[in-house]
């Protein structure tokens, strides 16, 4: 790969490595959303409802706020559609990605906290691999080194004959470690209430950015303030908030912070549809023991959201009602 020329060339058209890089760490990272959709109790072909609405979405989003912040004047409008110059912002994308998420749900009518638990943590990969596309582009670096005994990679990059803050390999390391947190919690935490998962994807997404942007050297400015980790105090704090919410909120309605001990202690019972024809995983989904039991009609039908509740034991479930109590796959 030359740096310095971060393309490569199909028919006479110019495909940029950065691009093939971010557009890996979308596709994977949508692949791994309907595995957790499948395991969460959730039609796994919502995803590319999503992934047809928000990716453009966010797409334009993410160029906007770069225009946004970056030029001045008429140039935020004049170099608009010049994106093949560069430029796009993570949180543009984020805000575009995020707003036209939230108009699928409420048109298709479904909880925004399901599906959000289940995408949210793999959009932590998706950055974390996006970032190595800055280190091809040799951007998103931090602080000059000047101390020879700290110039080495990946504590510093070279770049035009000098040694920088490698950056871009920071935050790609820590939302590489989010997302290995924040999926198997997706995974294992299948009890009330929703949305803690998504929430705690804020509250990392946050922190990491608080921390890196604080050592960037090109970062966008609004006056005095730097836009993104201004930006990134407010999002850790709204993540922090909403989590203690929802666990207080559960406590007040269900008589615990996790789980219940009035009813159902499950938060993903009711199958989620993209279509009528869809039904349930019955191989990794947390609630394949609704599926499992033969004669047990009612049961399926509540839990395919076509009429009704599945009445679980209340408090803790008995151990052969647990989803991940030993039961074999089909």
């Amino acid at each position: 790969m030359n740096l310095l020329n971060p393309h490569f060339t199909i028919f006479g058209f110019e495909i940029y490595y950065y691009g093939v890089i971010i557009v890996t760490g979308m596709i994977l990272a949508t692949v791994l959303s309907a595995v957790l959709m499948r395991r969460r109790n959730i039609s796994s072909d919502l995803i590319y409802t999503f992934f047809i609405v928000c990716i453009p979405t966010a797409l334009v989003c993410a160029r906007i706020y770069y225009c946004v912040f970056y030029y001045d004047g008429w140039e935020k409008i004049t170099r608009l559609l010049e994106f093949r110059d560069g430029g796009l912002a993570v949180y543009g994308g984020l805000i575009g990605g995020i707003g036209s998420g939230i108009i699928v749900c409420l048109v298709k009518k479904i909880p925004l906290s399901r599906p959000a638990d289940c995408v949210f943590p793999n959009i932590c990969l998706a950055q974390a691999i996006g970032r190595w596309g800055n280190f091809v582009n040799q951007e998103a670096y931090g602080n000059l080194v000047e101390n020879p005994s700290w110039q080495w990679f990946p504590y510093a990059v070279h770049i035009d004959g000098k040694w920088y803050q490698a950056t871009f390999f920071y935050e790609s390391s820590l939302n590489f470690i989010c997302w290995v947190g924040l999926f198997i919690l997706a995974w294992k935490f299948v009890k009330k209430p929703n949305g803690i998962v998504a929430f705690a994807w804020l509250a990392c997404c946050g922190l990491v950015r608080v921390f890196v942007e604080g050592l960037r050297s090109d970062s966008l400015y609004w006056g005095p303030f730097r836009v993104s980790q201004l930006l990134a105090g407010i999002i850790l704090v709204v993540g922090v908030g909403m989590i203690a919410f929802l666990l207080l909120r559960n406590r007040k309605k269900e008589g615990c912070l996790v789980g219940s001990l009035r009813g159902d202690p499950y938060g993903i019972t009711e199958f989620i549809r993209n279509d009528k024809d869809d039904v349930p995983d019955k191989k990794i989904n947390a609630m394949r023991h609704l599926y499992e039991k033969e004669g047990t009609q009612g049961d399926t039908k509540a839990a395919q959201g076509q009429g009704g509740k599945t009445e679980l034991p209340c408090g803790q479930p008995d151990e052969n009602d647990k989803p991940h109590g030993g039961e074999k796959d089909d």
